[in-house]
């Protein structure tokens, strides 16, 4: 029985579970979710390796941050829960947005391996949709700045419009941030296991992000942005030989 553990970091309380004996691997939640997302990927190697899964701050049962943070409060989060819990040079696995944060964090801290799921990096200048338009036009206007606001409500992406007010300046800060130089000091041997058919990170985001790292495989899966579930046992075998 895996027991649920709390600790306080950045002044948020962490709830996270930590299991099995040997190498550190830490695996890091996608955006919205928790825990149990990346239970599966731990289950198989406890065995063989101490698992760390914790559900992010603003995620799960974890508290939010007082303030809205940016990639840098996450990765200085991570540093500290890392120093805490007792985890040295990890083996980091991360989906989506856990994997923007493996990025971050990993480039300026020792860690053993990464495995990146369907990780958005690379920020490329795309049309805006109408909508979008919209809103930035109106939050120009100082007179209409509280209707900007309503209208994110109702017609902002998914996450958005689940976040509380903090969660929804963090995501826009977390969004608009491009990891690019950061990835490209991660020297250690890096996975990037993607779906074809990723709406929320393109296949096409993965090739550039392979090409800019000095030693990353790209893998391409059958599937969405949740490729590592829909082909679950695959995904296994191949982070098996990998780690």
């Amino acid at each position: 029985m895996v027991i649920e553990l709390k600790i306080k970091v950045k002044n948020v309380d962490i709830n996270y579970i930590q299991y099995g004996e040997g190498k550190d691997i830490l695996l890091l939640h996608g955006w919205g979710q928790n825990i149990e997302m990346m239970r599966m990927l731990g289950d198989p190697f406890a065995n063989r390796y101490r698992i760390t899964i914790l559900d992010l701050p603003g995620f799960g049962s974890s508290g939010e941050p007082k303030i809205a943070w940016d990639m840098t409060r996450y990765s200085d989060f991570l540093e500290e829960f890392n120093q805490l819990v007792g985890i040295e040079k990890p083996i980091i696995i991360g989906h989506s947005f856990g994997g923007r944060l493996a990025i971050r964090y990993s480039a300026n801290h020792p860690v053993e391996k990464v495995v990146l799921f369907g990780a958005p990096c690379i920020r490329i200048q795309k049309k805006l949709p109408l909508h979008v338009k919209v809103l930035k036009t109106i939050k120009k206007m100082p007179f209409l700045n509280n209707f900007g606001d309503y209208m994110k409500r109702y017609i902002g992406s998914r996450d958005y419009k689940a976040a509380s007010p903090i969660m929804r300046q963090t995501l826009v800060n977390v969004v608009n941030e491009d990891l690019s130089e950061y990835a490209k000091k991660i020297e250690e041997p890096t996975l990037l296991i993607w779906g074809e058919n990723d709406t929320e990170a393109p296949i096409s985001e993965a090739s550039l992000l392979e090409k800019i790292m000095p030693d990353a495989a790209l893998i391409t899966l059958k599937g969405t942005h949740y490729a590592y579930i829909e082909n679950l046992n695959r995904v296994i075998s191949i982070l098996d030989n990998f780690l």
